[in-house]
């Protein structure tokens, strides 16, 4: 019985770690946020160097205005609003964001 509850807890952490999230941000690019800081690039003035980054092959990541730096699993659902501020709907799994629907 003991290892059957040891199970169940585990199985329930491991699905709270990958639970259904809405985060609001900026789409920008992995290498400016590394160089530039979070604050810096979570910005309406840094649209045109995010969209021309992702565009040369950068990653697209989401800066949360709190400054949390989320990696995007499926580029493809983002790259159309690289320097924009958006919400995405998705699976958050650590520093990991699968995005479902994006919200302008």
């Amino acid at each position: 019985m003991r290892k059957l509850v040891i199970g169940f807890t585990f199985l329930l952490a491991m699905a709270m770690s990958a639970m259904a999230a809405e985060m609001t941000g900026y789409i920008s690019d992995a290498g400016c946020t590394k160089k530039q800081g979070a604050e810096k690039v979570a910005a309406d003035g840094h649209a045109g160097c995010a969209k021309s980054c992702i565009k040369k092959g950068d990653k697209a990541v989401l800066v949360t205005s709190d400054g949390k730096v989320l990696n995007i699993t499926n580029q493809d659902k983002v790259v159309d609003h690289a320097g924009e501020k958006v919400t995405l709907v998705g699976t958050v799994d650590g520093d990991n964001l699968t995005v479902t629907e994006v919200k302008s």
